[in-house]
């Protein structure tokens, strides 16, 4: 047994069993070690931003870590975008970064880099292996770290030279994470501001927006008068007929101004204080009022399920109030033109039971949940940290942890070409992925950001960095090109027919639609 024989059963061990992919020379014996494991399914992804969102999916369905295997510094610096999504969605991940040869390093090959300070802000724990006899260990901190409440990144690197020397046979077991109890003067401080009869306003995030949490959390709501919000950056909601409705706080900053100006307190349950996506001139960052006052129920490490039940017990919040929880009515199919209000209507009306949904349509899904409220019971999920090119590989994680379920993927056409090469991984595996390209052929966001930050109206130089059109691209053939089978929509009946021909069938299958 080498380390890098060590390695991989270190991670078989501890269940540890999908690794994302994009080796080098460097990681050669771990390729060889996994190949040695048939337990172990191993993806390649054609670019390492398509690695690490992929195993942001997966791990954000699957609830535990999938492993990638990047190729050196450079090849972790390719992923370190998708990266920064992952840890905002505290999703668990193993990062496994090959290393030259620990003798080698001081030549200064070309490939040599600072992996460490690449690594560092995109990662919850970082460790440098030292030898082959640190192989097994090392492995279980990191997945130790990963696991823990809420969810971690763990970059692990691994020198060449520790992969290809003999290691001991024993294998070490990662201790299972242990949350942490809820603090009980945070509890009190909760409960009596949930009773003083304030407007208060209980923004949940990360795991209070699974299904039974949500129906805890709408007890507590029905019993105090408070009212029930998400974060609006979340790894994952449960939604859709029979589960509770809850709204997320707007991007736009006056939206989220007109949203949260009446709350006089504010019960954080694994969210943050909302604040601006961006700094606007005369606009404010913080986005309640300056009086609010916040009251923290929970820390990271706590689970939020249970600290959501204490706090029902608390107050004395009895049976769920119906009038929080959707009915199924989105039943109508929508008419007129192609627009991204339609696509999201008819996505609500024709999305199978248990689908999963993945949003980066960007300006397009802004207003998606009112569409999708009565929608048939979904997971939803989105773009977390804000670095665009997670959509594609995002759906294709998801997929790959739930290969029973649709996955319906919500795409923005710009942030699209960030990883399309995720297209070719659905095609290889035939994941069962559909995805909407919402081709408005320009960056619309960033027009309305221009106007956002009164830098007034584009001229030529700017609508050429904004807009994407001379020459536009075919996503038809991008799509064909990687092995998935592709049509494009010009009109809102061609789109619904294309819509239903995918839902119906198996397989990776991908709708342009011109809007």
């Amino acid at each position: 047994m080498n380390g890098a024989d060590s390695l991989c059963d270190t991670l078989l061990a501890n269940d540890v069993d999908v690794c994302f992919a994009n080796p080098g020379t460097s990681e050669m014996h771990f390729v060889a070690a996994l190949d040695q494991k048939p337990q172990m399914r191993c993806i390649l992804g054609l670019f390492e931003g398509v690695v690490t969102g992929a195993a942001d999916g997966y791990g954000r369905m699957a609830d535990k870590p999938a492993a990638t295997l990047l190729h050196l510094g450079p090849g972790l610096a390719n992923g370190l975008a998708n990266l920064h999504n992952a840890r905002r969605a505290q999703t668990p991940m193993i990062n496994i970064v090959g290393e030259h040869a620990t003798h080698h390093i001081q030549y200064d090959a070309p490939l040599t880099s600072d992996i460490e300070s690449l690594a560092r802000p995109m990662s919850d724990w970082l460790h440098r292996i030292e030898s082959a006899a640190d192989v097994s260990p090392a492995a279980a901190s990191a997945i130790e770290a990963a696991r823990r409440n809420p969810g971690g990144i763990s970059t692990l690197i691994l020198p060449a030279d520790a992969a290809w020397t003999d290691a001991p046979r024993a294998i070490q077991r990662a201790t299972p994470a242990t949350p942490a109890a809820l603090d009980p003067q945070a509890l009190q401080a909760a409960c009596a501001a949930l009773r003083n009869g304030r407007k208060t306003v209980m923004l949940l995030s990360g795991k209070a927006l699974r299904g039974q949490a949500l129906e805890t959390a709408s007890r507590i709501a029905a019993k105090t008068g408070a009212r029930l919000m998400a974060q609006q950056s979340n790894s994952r909601i449960e939604r859709g007929a029979g589960r509770v409705m809850i709204d997320r706080v707007p991007f736009s900053v006056d939206l989220a101004l007109k949203a949260l100006e009446d709350a006089e307190q504010l019960v954080l349950v694994g969210a943050r204080v909302p604040v601006a996506f961006f700094a606007y001139p005369n606009k404010p960052s913080v986005l309640i009022p300056e009086a609010c006052q916040v009251i923290p129920l929970t820390q990271p490490d706590n689970d939020l399920p249970q600290a959501l039940q204490e706090l029902a017990d608390a107050v004395g919040a009895g049976k769920p109030d119906a009038a929080l929880t959707a009915e199924r009515n989105a039943t109508t199919l929508p008419t007129g033109a192609l627009n991204a209000a339609s696509i999201i209507q008819a996505i609500g009306v024709l999305s199978p039971e248990n689908a999963i949904i993945c949003d980066e349509s960007v300006s397009s899904g802004r207003d998606s949940f009112k569409s999708t409220f009565g929608a048939a019971p979904h997971d939803f999920l989105q773009i977390t940290g804000g670095a665009i090119g997670i959509g594609i590989p995002l759906a294709t994680g998801a997929s790959v942890a739930c290969p029973d379920r649709k996955v319906i993927l919500m795409q923005a056409d710009g942030s699209g070409m960030y990883t399309p090469q995720a297209l070719w991984t659905q095609a290889r595996e035939q994941l069962d992925v559909i995805t909407i390209i919402f081709a408005n052929r320009s960056y619309a966001i960033l027009h309305n950001e221009l106007k956002m930050v009164g830098a007034g109206e584009p001229g030529r130089n700017a609508r050429r960095m904004l807009d994407l059109d001379q020459p536009a691209f075919d996503w038809v053939h991008m799509a064909q090109a990687a092995g998935v089978e592709a049509a494009r929509a010009t009109d809102l009946n061609a789109f619904i027919d294309m819509l239903r021909a995918a839902i119906s069938r198996k397989g990776p299958f991908l709708i342009e639609a011109l809007i």
